[in-house]
């Protein structure tokens, strides 16, 4: 199983970035789908999480700001990050829970810069 995240970029405080992730390989089935962070000096956190069905979990520093979604038929997950701000610089890893074991697949990130 393999994750490709794609989107990160440089942009200015208050702008707009959209992250994908598309998994790929032989999956039977995806369970939870998110996004996680890890700025520099700091712990990897959790950024949003969307279920099979669609429901969603977000960190409170990015609610009503980010939106998290996927589309199950290409096995891709999406963060719409909008109003940015300096301190959601980070790298950006996508995250799949997969098969009825609930094995986690990680990508290899995607930086994010937001400058003031």
């Amino acid at each position: 199983v393999q994750l490709q995240a794609s989107g990160g970029g440089l942009v200015r405080q208050g702008g707009s970035l959209r992250l994908s992730c598309a998994a790929s390989g032989s999956i039977f089935s995806i369970n939870a789908m998110g996004w996680y962070r890890q700025a520099p000096g700091k712990q990897r956190e959790l950024v949003a999480t969307i279920t099979t069905g669609g429901s969603t979990n977000y960190a409170d520093s990015v609610k009503g700001r980010f939106t998290i979604s996927r589309d199950n038929a290409k096995k891709t997950v999406y963060l719409q990050m909008n109003s940015l701000k300096p301190e959601d610089t980070a790298v950006y890893y996508c995250n799949a829970e997969v098969g009825v074991n609930g094995v986690d697949y990680w990508g290899k990130g995607t930086q994010v810069t937001v400058s003031s």
